[in-house]
């Protein structure tokens, strides 16, 4: 029984997580990893504050 309330929270917290975009970041860095090593990791600001100032500087249709 605990194992399924477990499971079941775990796919919660993914959910929102995804929802949220916390795991943008993860993925980021993991592609940087595979892609391109040389490159230096961005701290966890530094990547928001640019993905903020591109979606500025390129906005994509929205609905608000």
């Amino acid at each position: 029984m605990l194992s399924a309330i477990a499971k079941a929270w775990r796919a919660v917290v993914w959910y929102v997580k995804a929802l949220l975009g916390e795991s943008d970041y993860e993925m980021y860095v993991e592609h940087l990893k595979a892609n391109h090593p040389e490159a230096p990791l961005p701290t966890v600001s530094e990547y928001w504050r640019e993905r903020y100032a591109r979606e500025s500087r390129e906005p994509a249709s929205r609905c608000c």
